[in-house]
């Protein structure tokens, strides 16, 4: 029974559920008020533009090649910078239209990046660093400075809550896990596992392999549209640098919940918990006064312990396999 329990606590998930936990009561024992109605949608707020950063590195992750997405920080902070400087600026303040042309220039930056990765053949980090600096020159340019005049519906996301406890700004990470629900049931997400898992298995078995890869990003690209949204709705305002920050929490968020980041092997609930840990250790450095200086020392070091835990079964199970096909 005991060596079940150590099993399973191996799993990325099931580490981070207990780490989150730990997480939640050592936050607790310093701020006691943590679970009081508003301060759980002031946390919200802060937690929705990381934990959708870290879903929309997933799709790319999954479609392989090494497909870290560089540009999801950049990506999320234009649509920040759009959102404000050239929809509110130009009277388009309804949220039935803003939202949706906000998730469409995040899903035009996400099929940028899969044209350049799936028929231009570039290396995913090559073609996502270019696409970083290229959105991150657009935003300052849209916008030197930064600016407030959000839409009103910004507000509505970061203020409201449902029952004074569900905070309206979960309305989005919790969309994207029903959209990828629904895309698994449709087979999509099996689709793009496949590609990552083994490229030349999946075309030889009639997959399209750059238009599966190419779905993969932009979708990546929907989803950090949305991960726009809520940094607009947490800041009420527009800042071009404000989105570069998110760019290594989410990769470390994706790599700390388990996916591989050679593609293949993974899925949404991880990255959304390494997110949601990422976020408790922030706001326990915080509360303990630790300089900020040392939060992204803390984010490499948890990177770095993720990629060793990732890479440890996959070494223990190769020999295995290699005596299966010997036999």
């Amino acid at each position: 029974m005991n060596q079940r329990y150590v099993h399973a606590l191996r799993a990325p998930v099931a580490r981070l559920w207990v780490m989150a936990a730990a997480l939640v009561v050592a936050n607790a024992v310093i701020a006691p008020d943590l679970l009081h109605g508003t301060r759980v949608t002031a946390m919200a707020n802060l937690l929705a533009p990381l934990a959708l950063a870290a879903l929309a590195g997933v799709p790319s992750v999954l479609s392989g090649g090494g497909g870290l997405d560089l540009s999801v920080g950049p990506a999320l902070g234009f649509v920040n910078v759009v959102t404000v400087a050239v929809l509110a600026e130009h009277g388009i303040l309804s949220a039935w239209l803003g939202i949706p042309l906000c998730v469409l220039l995040g899903a035009l930056v996400g099929a940028v990046n899969g044209l350049l990765v799936a028929y231009g053949r570039l290396q995913p980090i090559v073609a996502t660093l270019g696409t970083f600096l290229v959105l991150s020159g657009l935003a300052l340019v849209v916008l030197p400075q930064p600016r407030g005049g959000a839409p009103r519906w910004a507000s509505f996301l970061a203020d409201g809550s449902l029952g004074g406890y569900l905070p309206h700004i979960l309305i989005l990470p919790a969309g994207v896990l029903v959209l990828w629900a629904g895309l698994r049931r449709l087979g999509l997400v099996r689709l793009v596992t496949a590609v990552g898992s083994d490229q030349r298995a999946a075309y030889t078995s009639g997959v399209h392999v750059p238009v599966v890869r190419l779905g993969a990003y932009t979708l990546g690209g929907v989803f950090a549209g949305l991960a726009g949204i809520a940094l607009t709705a947490l800041t009420d305002s527009a800042d071009p640098t404000a989105g570069k920050q998110y760019t290594l929490m989410a990769i470390a968020a994706v790599a700390l919940g388990g996916n591989a980041l050679s593609g293949g092997r993974g899925g949404m609930l991880g990255p959304l918990l390494g997110a949601v840990v990422l976020f408790l250790i922030q706001l326990l450095l915080s509360s303990a006064q630790v300089s900020s200086l040392w939060i992204q020392v803390v984010y490499g070091v948890i990177l770095l312990v993720a990629l060793c835990l990732n890479s440890a079964p996959r070494s223990g199970r190769r020999p295995r396999v290699t005596a299966a096909q010997g036999v």
